[in-house]
């Protein structure tokens, strides 16, 4: 474990100015390089102290103008046509790529990396994922996935698109096997 100064808050971690130890390749491969932490070393602490009062003003004049953004943007929902199986699966999936394109067109300027998805869209439907303007600011972003643009309209209404699936010649042997038992 290496110790290391947050220069912005770092969710499940801790705030700005808070020494944390954190495994050594999480600090080389993420922190780091991205500037979210510096090494916590004598100089280095000397130095954060020194410029405390001007990072803290930065991070909350940033914040003020992601919070404006996600006021304006509360509410976004953007529409993504893909094919799709009868039962609602996707051939392929939805990406953070692909949020983060659309919400472009919707006048939300993101990268892929502010969208946090749990795990890739795979299924048609409306999903809600997180887009992180600011370390302490995040908006819901609705995903309306479908086959077509009046499939997407009737799912934004909140009508249900998936059909059930037909029951397998393996369930239809087994409920008919089930009656002729209970025949007896």
């Amino acid at each position: 474990m290496i110790e290391i100064i947050l220069m912005q808050r770092v969710e499940k971690l801790g705030q700005m100015g808070e020494v944390v130890k954190v495994k050594p390749g999480y600090a080389r491969n993420f922190l780091l390089p991205l500037g979210k932490a510096i090494r916590a070393n004598k100089a280095n602490l000397e130095k954060f102290e020194s410029q405390r009062a001007q990072l803290e003003a930065q991070n909350i004049k940033r914040r003020e103008e992601a919070e404006r953004v996600a006021e304006r943007m509360d509410g976004l929902t953007v529409t993504i046509i893909r094919q799709a199986g009868e039962s609602g699966g996707l051939y392929g999936s939805v990406s953070a790529r692909d949020i983060a394109d659309l919400c472009k067109e919707g006048g939300l300027t993101v990268s892929r990396s502010q969208v946090l998805l749990e795990q890739p869209i795979k299924t048609l439907g409306l999903t809600k994922v997180r887009v992180e303007l600011h370390p302490e600011v995040h908006i819901p972003v609705t995903v309306n996935v479908a086959r077509s643009q009046e499939e997407a309209e009737r799912q934004a209404r909140g009508e249900e698109i998936v059909r059930e699936e037909e029951p397998s010649l393996e369930d239809e042997l087994r409920a008919e096997i089930g009656a002729a038992m209970d025949d007896r």
